[in-house]
């Protein structure tokens, strides 16, 4: 039977969780993800557990945060003057923000602490750090 490989399409059914077994994300009840294996569509270690499956294989994978979405970053966590957000913003920890760059662009962070004078900002993915186990089967190789 075939096996998928670099530079297949596959579709994948998959279900994330943390290692305490909280769910972040899962495609059941929807349409399978569909990648192609070394574009970097997924990240990496994704990509290396999906490669020698064959279709209708299903299988476990532990992925360590440098193969998914990297180890935290401290140069990634800053503070802005509480004066920078509007006035009408309520902000609180946890919260996500979209913070423009000077660039034009804007990226996503997340609210670590709130003071009288200013807000520190964490601009890691919300999984850095984590290290991702998934419960994949794959349904098709294009």
């Amino acid at each position: 039977m075939r096996q998928a490989q670099q530079g297949d399409t596959v579709q994948v059914h998959y279900r994330g969780t943390l290692q305490d077994g909280t769910e972040f994300d899962s495609s059941q009840g929807g349409d399978p993800i569909e990648f192609t294996i070394g574009s970097g569509q997924v990240v990496p270690g994704f990509e290396s557990a999906v490669a020698g499956m064959a279709p209708g294989e299903k299988k476990t994978a532990t992925i360590p945060a440098a193969e998914a979405y990297g180890n935290r970053r401290e140069d990634l966590m800053f503070q802005v003057n509480r004066e920078q957000v509007p006035p009408d913003v309520e902000v609180s920890v946890g919260d996500r923000l979209q913070v423009g760059l000077a660039n034009g662009e804007s990226i996503a962070v997340e609210v670590a602490s709130v003071d009288d004078g200013s807000l520190t900002l964490d601009a890691n993915h919300p999984l850095a750090g984590k290290d991702l186990v998934f419960e994949l089967e794959l349904v098709e190789i294009g």
